[in-house]
């Protein structure tokens, strides 16, 4: 740079030099510390869970959906992340959903929750088909379909479903009384007997024991009788052990059912092993009972005009017809869809509260059930009455038909 005399300052090397260096140190310090912090910061930004495969994330919520103890244990992992909520509605994961999931309660119901169940049924989870053809033949009124779903899980060899169509033929449920099919309802009881159902042993025995839709065959019905309550016992030790080991169904009742009278009401336990004095308590109820229970319970536990719910409290079913169920045949104030909600609510309940009523006196003052009452108070069970849909003079031999 020149000055106004035209001078030119001295260059010095040394400082220039300097500079430069000074400049290039202070740049390639500034660099470092750039890439220093972009390494501490790049492990931060990294998600693991992304890095994961799609296959082991479906192998954790297979393992949840099929041991999770509620349904909001499930949906909390659903509303996680976008990814979760994807993979949580896979096929394999709904198909392996256990009951505890399909729990649905009849207050929370909802087109939601309709969707949801259908979701599973599709994707082959049999709990779902049966949950979901029970609550659409019974309260949605969709008869076909949910035959139809109780058919698939039937198939399957779901031992509910297949009781439940037992149910549905021996009372011809959906249509009219011609369209009952004893035979078939035998069939299809016998299958969920062998794989181990209680309710279809139970029911099975009494058919054999009364000749209903089968060949009568009294030691053979008393078999699984007892074979039902060998189940019924082995399920109660199952139990954990605060609740197995509980001295009240321990005890041994010393007076026997058998000859107790039908006044006495001295059956104040649920004698659910009577043959053998034990004292059980009842077993839990299946989801698809329970909701059918609450959803006609907020409709004042009426189905409908003139029909009427089964008296057994862990059933549910009501009548698709006016006078569909049997009713009592001593006190005709209780009704019940089967045999075995019958000899259930029996040991339950009903054997302390059954009495003779006026109604059910002939004209000439005689009683007409006393023969029925007293074989039901041997048996440790008391008989219904005829299908009100019967004729009086065809009733018995449709009762007693092979």
């Amino acid at each position: 740079m020149r000055t106004r005399r035209g001078g030119c300052y001295p260059r010095v090397d040394m400082y220039s030099d300097r500079t430069v260096v000074k400049r290039l140190r202070d740049f390639s310090d500034i660099s470092c510390r750039k890439r220093v912090k972009m390494s501490l910061e790049g492990p931060r930004r990294c998600d693991l869970f992304e890095e994961l495969p799609d296959d082991l994330v479906l192998c954790i919520l297979c393992r949840l959906s099929s041991t999770a103890s509620c349904p909001t244990d499930f949906i909390n992992v659903l509303i996680t992340c976008k990814r979760l909520n994807l993979l949580g509605q896979h096929s394999m994961v709904l198909r392996k959903a256990s009951t505890k999931i399909l729990a649905v309660r009849a207050k929370n119901w909802s087109d939601s929750a309709h969707s949801f169940l259908k979701q599973c049924a599709d994707s082959g989870n049999v709990e779902a088909c049966y949950t979901l053809g029970m609550i659409r033949f019974y309260c949605l009124q969709n008869r076909g379909s949910g035959a139809s779903l109780m058919a698939k899980a039937a198939i399957n060899s779901h031992s509910p479903a297949l009781y439940s169509l037992a149910v549905i033929q021996f009372n011809g449920s959906g249509g009219s009384k011609n369209d009952k099919d004893l035979r078939a309802g035998v069939a299809l009881c016998a299958r969920a007997a062998f794989l181990g159902h209680i309710d279809a042993l139970r029911e099975l025995g009494h058919c054999l024991q009364d000749g209903y839709g089968v060949r009568q065959n009294i030691t053979e019905g008393r078999r699984f009788l007892v074979q039902a309550n060998a189940r019924e016992l082995a399920a109660v030790l199952s139990l954990p052990s605060a609740v197995a080991n509980t001295p009240s169904w321990l005890t041994w009742n010393k007076l026997s059912h058998h000859r107790v009278s039908a006044g006495s009401g001295s059956a104040a336990t649920c004698p659910l092993l009577s043959d053998f004095g034990c004292n059980v308590p009842a077993p839990e109820a299946h989801p698809a009972s329970r909701f059918l229970t609450e959803w006609f319970a907020e409709q004042g536990g009426v189905p409908g005009p003139g029909l009427r719910m089964c008296s057994h409290t862990g059933c549910g079913r009501p009548e698709t017809r006016r006078h569909e169920f049997r009713r009592c045949s001593v006190c005709g104030a209780v009704n019940y869809c089967s045999r075995a909600c019958q000899a259930l609510d029996w040991k339950m309940r009903h054997k302390a509260e059954c009495a003779p009523m006026e109604r059910w006196f002939g004209e000439n003052g005689d009683h007409q059930a006393d023969g029925n009452a007293v074989n039901g108070v041997i048996n440790g069970d008391v008989d219904m009455d005829l299908d009100a849909d019967d004729d009086e003079n065809g009733g018995q031999q449709a009762m007693l038909e092979n």
